[in-house]
């Protein structure tokens, strides 16, 4: 049996200002029509043997990664929620505990949520191909370089494994090398050198290999990791349709990549070249470079009108967005932010998410649509003592009952029929009627209807923060 496991806890703080550590890369339209994890899940249709996939996300991802799941039909083996980011060794090490405790032993395909392949059908061809290597060995996939790439880690392939392998009535044919060695970003003279070689192949961060060759590497390699990991495992509690692991236990667990933790120790690495059009979307220039260019070469989202305009990236979230005169640039608008940058500089836009964090802004956390597993919010106006947001309830669903200390509410129904909880109450209010909140006064909001519930909330007081959020009962387990 063949496990997906989908890594999804990264923050794509490169990708600001469209990705937001509440809202990252993986969970965006960025490359398709589906989301890169939806992406990322369906390229593997046709395999044979294939599990439900596994995946591995940030707690406050949850409702998000399980809604774009069902909007596919695709059913997960387990959701594991990561209470704290501990890079991929620890996450895969969980995954394995997970996936091995029927006492079986799985082929486990560890794969990014966030990574572009433009041919799906030489992925797939080429894991059928190398699985019977996995059965010993540790598979890691070599990206066949097209240039002298500066921002990527690179592999030195050594010497053919010594497997006879059969594909079409071909056999001896070399499908996977023994690692000779796992090397950092070069600068570009050396990279010039690995392209010119053919030894060496991008370092992509995907792996194959059973699940009790991984655990048994990282007993040898990382044993307190696999202790810490293991303690968060055994102490794990069922949250819905989740699985939260122990905070303490894997927050004590040390923090390091696979190729740090196990693949650059271990003897049983071996990498497999793999030329299927693979870009991890690092960077908005990556996404240039994937996308569908005009014949001036801009790649152009939303409404964008573009002037004598040459090999630039342009995305517009919310409205027109027009350029005059640019060339190599990246120009990226959304409802709350816009971002101007030289192609070549695109890489240093984490810079400016790290100066929104320290001014202690909100912009690198959240859109100014945040969803929600009942449905969204979406700001509206703001200014001293008041708050405006647009409410959306998603038919049969309920926000919590809660109340505030510091703000009093005040909704008027838009669209649908609202039912409303007020201290002892129970009421509903359709479109044109409206209901006030007190401070202080237990509520909730629900959608009993069959239609999309929209209402304008108003809020006023001293502290408007989302802090400001008591929890009675909730549906979510929050």
């Amino acid at each position: 049996m063949l496990i997906p496991v989908i890594l999804s806890g990264g923050a794509g703080t490169r990708l600001w200002p469209l990705s937001r550590e509440q809202y990252p890369k993986q969970l965006l339209p960025l490359a398709g029509e589906l989301t890169m994890l939806q992406e990322t899940v369906k390229r593997l249709d046709g395999l044979d043997d294939l599990a439900e996939p596994l995946v591995i996300c940030n707690e406050d991802h949850r409702f998000m990664v399980a809604e774009q799941l069902r909007q596919i039909d695709q059913a997960a083996s387990a959701i594991i929620l990561e209470p704290v980011g501990r890079n991929t060794a620890p996450a895969v090490a969980v995954a394995a505990l997970q996936a091995s405790q029927d006492g079986t032993d799985p082929y486990l395909l560890i794969l990014p949520a966030d990574h572009a392949i433009r041919n799906a059908e030489v992925l797939r061809q080429t894991i059928r191909t190398v699985l019977p290597y996995a059965s010993d060995k540790l598979l890691t996939f070599g990206i066949v370089p097209d240039a002298p790439e500066t921002g990527y880690g690179y592999i030195r392939a050594g010497e053919p494994l010594e497997y006879n392998c059969e594909v079409e009535g071909v056999r001896g044919k070399e499908f996977a090398y023994e690692v000779a060695e796992f090397v950092e970003k070069p600068d570009l003279v050396t990279a010039k050198k690995y392209l010119t070689s053919g030894d060496f192949y991008w370092n992509s961060g995907m792996f194959l290999f059973r699940a009790s060759t991984f655990l048994a590497e990282l007993q040898k390699r990382a044993p307190e990791m696999l202790k810490a990991c293991s303690q968060a495992w055994d102490a794990r509690q069922a949250d819905l349709d989740f699985t939260r692991l122990d905070t303490a236990a894997f927050a004590a667990c040390p923090a390091d990549s696979i190729d740090y933790a196990v693949m650059e120790k271990t003897d049983r690495a071996a990498v497999v070249p793999l030329d299927a059009g693979w870009n991890d979307v690092g960077s908005w220039a990556a996404l240039w470079e994937v996308g569908e260019g005009d014949p001036e070469g801009n790649v152009c989202k939303g409404d964008v009108v573009a002037v004598d305009t040459r090999n630039t990236y342009i995305y517009s979230g919310s409205r027109l967005v027009a350029s005059v005169g640019i060339d190599d640039a990246v120009i990226v608008e959304t409802a709350d932010a816009v971002l101007v940058a030289a192609k070549d500089r695109v890489q240093d836009v984490k810079q400016v998410v790290e100066c929104l964090k320290l001014s202690g802004r909100e912009e690198h956390l959240l859109h100014r649509r945040v969803n929600r597993p009942w449905g969204a919010y979406e700001g509206l106006d703001a200014g001293d003592g008041f708050l405006v947001k647009r409410i959306t309830v998603n038919p049969g669903a309920s926000l919590s009952l809660q109340r505030h200390q510091h703000r009093a509410e005040h909704w008027v129904v838009v669209r649908g029929t609202a039912r409303v909880t007020l201290e002892n109450m129970i009421m509903e209010r359709t479109a044109n009627e409206s209901v006030y909140i007190p401070i202080g006064d237990k509520h909730r909001l629900e959608n009993p209807g069959e239609d999309l519930l929209e209402i304008i909330e108003v809020q006023t007081g001293d502290h408007l923060d989302e802090d400001d959020i008591e929890r009675f009962s909730d549906n979510y387990g929050r």
